[in-house]
């Protein structure tokens, strides 16, 4: 399966695309090659005002009003539709990320109609508070909170897993009533546009759904994050971004919901089974060439089961397969672009530098004919660092991890909660007690014991420090897409 080439990718604004306009074009570059397969619009700053526009005026019509049984409706049948265009969906994905065709397939697109249903079952489920005061001498009052959406909210979502993201901000927004004003990234902006289509097709009203695309200063995330009429900004992405959002929206006090970075730890203990925690390991550092928010950067490892650990993942980083994303056999794809090679490229000379000792990878793969005008990379994994190198400090986000031994469940505790972030921890161990002490111990939003990735679409998802605010998911999703009115009757 490949993806069609296309002419233009365009803006969706008020419910039709907009012509492109030549002078404001950018490639769209497929990562594995290196190769031009589209050009895409960039919006200037009327046609995100025109976005905003068309969102508020959807709101002014009636969105916000209609029954939520009208809006689950609505989300399920676009679950529907994505999954009768899932090959379109999996194309799409593969030529703006050049991942292998099995994860598009089981992983990102997958997710998709699974976040929309989910969201659609939430906010169906959903009750309000309700408090019966007394007050004395007889005296009662009823008060009770309704919830109101936030209004038009601007959503931006990074190249990673761009539909799966994207899905999981759109859906609770829409299901509680918003109006949305996407900005995808500048290197994915396919999914985005293709979900334009199927929203149009089962019946989302005119400006309910806009796409704008374009890159962050002085362009349209610029241009969406400081409009006025922007009720709030719900972001995936880096740390730095997400801090310059913060500065642009806080003089109108608008909400915010932000998962940034994360340089994420795992703690193996000596009694685990060493094939699971091997297995796991090798998932959280390697999945989507490591570039996911949740992926494990540090892996400190109990001083028995250390050298059996490195030898492990050694020889599991030896299995990945490297190659043409619509091959079954692939197992890793490039990274996103030659511009983000170039960061992690830096990390493994830095490494190198520090005294990293390189258990395996290190370097740039030869891939063979077109595939060499990709943004590959080898995986990697180092020994030899300590909490003290900008390595083990720094998120870097690609297919590397550095191992370092621990002696004690003291020193493994103080060692991961060692870092300004704190998205996600692992602990691999089989003693149940442990499992828990440890997994609440890590200064993070989400703990995994014996497992990694694994979701409950329901509960929070978010993280601490420099990995974010807020918290999405279930029913924390709908308290942020929302604002609630307390009503006080005196009976």
């Amino acid at each position: 399966m490949t993806a069609q080439p296309q002419e233009w990718i365009r803006n969706f604004v008020d419910g039709a695309f907009v012509d492109p306009d030549p002078n404001r074009a950018f490639a769209a570059v497929d990562p594995a090659t290196g190769a031009t397969f589209a050009q895409v619009h960039e919006a200037d700053r009327g046609l995100v005002d025109r976005a905003v526009a068309s969102a508020r005026a959807a709101l002014a019509a009636g969105w916000a009003d209609r029954p939520v049984r009208e809006r689950a409706d609505l989300l399920r049948r676009a679950a529907d539709r994505i999954e009768e265009r899932f090959d379109e969906f999996v194309a799409a994905e593969i030529a703006d990320t050049g991942k292998p065709i099995t994860q598009a397939r089981e992983l990102d697109i997958a997710r998709a109609p699974a976040n929309f249903r989910t969201f659609a079952d939430v906010v169906s489920a959903a009750g309000q508070e309700s408090f019966l005061t007394e007050m004395g001498g007889g005296r009662r009052a009823l008060n009770y909170a309704i919830r109101k959406p936030l209004g038009v909210v601007a959503v931006i979502v990074p190249w990673n897993l761009p539909l799966l993201l994207l899905t999981w901000k759109v859906a609770p927004a829409l299901a509680c009533g918003n109006a949305v004003v996407v900005k995808p990234s500048e290197d994915t902006p396919s999914t985005a546009t293709l979900l334009a289509e199927v929203l149009t097709e089962v019946g989302f009203p005119r400006g309910v759904y806009n796409v704008v695309h374009g890159f962050g200063a002085d362009s349209a995330g610029a241009y969406l994050t400081e409009h006025p009429h922007i009720d709030g900004v719900t972001f995936t992405g880096s740390s730095a971004t997400g801090s310059h959002v913060m500065k642009t929206v806080a003089p109108r006090v608008r909400p915010v919901s932000f998962e940034l970075g994360g340089k994420n730890a795992a703690v193996v203990f000596d009694d685990v089974c060493l094939d699971e925690a091997i297995d796991g390991l090798s998932r959280s550092i390697f999945t989507n060439t490591g570039q996911v928010c949740l992926c494990t950067e540090r892996v400190y490892v109990q001083r028995a089961v250390f050298g059996d650990i490195v030898a492990g993942l050694v020889e599991r980083a030896g299995r990945l397969r490297l190659g043409r994303p619509t091959d079954t056999a692939t197992t890793t794809g490039p990274l996103i672009s030659h511009k983000h090679r170039q960061k992690v490229q830096s990390y493994l000379e830095l490494a190198e530098a520090e005294g990293a000792e390189i258990c395996t990878g290190g370097g740039i793969p030869a891939m063979g004919a077109d595939l060499d005008g990709g943004s590959w990379i080898e995986p990697t994994l180092w020994t030899g660092l300590t909490n003290r190198d900008r390595v083990v400090r720094e998120e870097i986000f690609g297919p590397v991890a550095t191992l370092i031994p621990f002696d004690t469940e003291a020193e493994a505790v103080a060692l991961a909660n060692d870092t300004d972030y704190g998205l996600a921890a692992a602990v691999w161990t089989n003693d149940l007690r442990r499992g828990h002490r440890v997994a609440q111990a890590m200064n993070v939003g989400m703990s995994w014991v014996n497992t990694w990735f694994l979701r409950d679409l329901r509960s929070p998802f978010g993280g601490v420090g420099l990995s974010g605010i807020g918290r999405e998911g279930g029913e924390s999703s709908l308290h942020f897409y929302t604002e609630p009115t307390n009503v006080c009757v005196q009976l």
